[in-house]
């Protein structure tokens, strides 16, 4: 069915934007050119009926999309899920082959769901053992996982490892625990605010400006000159 989607022109597209050239973050991806409205869906149409064993090979897939429509799948399922025996299966299905999500809309698609979904009552030790990793992407399935516990209200662990990742070279944990940080801000401004008053002046400026996004402009610029 992903194969029948599939468009030279959109797979062109869909290289370039997710840097699969040489040096870039996303060096050898291969894409057939789907685009995520037919993936999603695909993925609402054969859930019900996909095994664990047919997921696990579209997550081991050199193809992206494949690998796309496997966490989507894996992420529906989940949610569909009535126990926690069937979410833990779920759960420590995506956290041993996550080196399947190799690019930022792998991991942001999925890990809120099964990661944050199944950490938000249970044990949240692993997040802090994957933001200490040398993957970029086990490092932004650290931070977006926590977008689930910001929706409860529960900011602690999300300014916790945004502070360990305020060093981060990378460009798109960057954007990622910025945008984590406006999410508080959604809920708590109050929040925010309090952390960036900390670590504003040494946040890297990618972090702050997608942080304070949702401010009332005069303080966007405030901060932006460091004048707060």
């Amino acid at each position: 069915m992903l194969d029948q989607q599939a468009s030279i022109d959109q797979r062109n597209i869909l290289s370039r934007y997710f840097k699969t050239g040489k040096g870039e973050y996303g060096e050898g991806d291969v894409f057939i050119g789907v685009t995520v409205p037919h993936m999603r869906a695909i993925a609402r149409s054969v859930a019900s009926n996909t095994s664990l064993p047919c997921i696990k090979t579209l997550l081991k897939s050199r193809i992206h999309e494949h690998r796309f429509t496997g966490f989507l799948i894996l992420g529906a399922l989940f949610k569909k899920a009535s126990t926690d025996k069937d979410r833990l299966v779920l759960y420590n299905l995506y956290i041993r082959h996550r080196d399947a999500a190799n690019n930022w809309d792998l991991v942001d698609c999925t890990a809120p769901v099964v990661i944050g979904g199944w950490l938000l009552n249970h044990d949240r030790s692993v997040l802090y053992e994957l933001a200490e990793s040398t993957r970029i992407w086990d490092r932004r399935i650290a931070i977006v996982s926590t977008s689930v516990f910001i929706r409860n209200g529960e900011f602690a662990d999300t300014l916790r490892i945004a502070r360990m990742l305020l060093n981060d070279t990378h460009d798109l944990i960057h954007k990622a625990v910025g945008w984590m940080l406006r999410e508080v801000g959604k809920k708590s401004m109050q929040e925010l605010e309090s952390f960036l008053a900390l670590h504003y002046k040494i946040m890297p400026r990618t972090m702050l400006r997608y942080a304070i996004e949702r401010m009332k402009p005069v303080r966007r610029k405030e901060y932006l000159l460091g004048l707060v």
